[in-house]
């Protein structure tokens, strides 16, 4: 299926890659709502969650294409 990430690509099976991907998308929720801008906030927040639980729950990663 296409989607417009591909989260199940070879680039994201080292697990600290999909730690700090998600690590920095949460942290600037957090930044955004400190800042007053809570549409941004959310929207950071959910992407991270998103990735959370595509990364941690969810993740079936492909062979490398050749």
């Amino acid at each position: 299926m296409d989607r417009l990430f591909d989260l199940n690509h070879p680039f994201f099976i080292p697990l600290w890659r999909r730690v700090v991907i998600v690590a920095l998308s949460c942290g600037w929720a957090l930044v955004e709502f400190a800042g007053g801008s809570p549409f941004w906030g959310i929207l950071f927040g959910a992407i991270g969650l998103y990735a959370g639980w595509h990364f941690f729950f969810n993740f079936n990663p492909r062979e490398p294409d050749k």
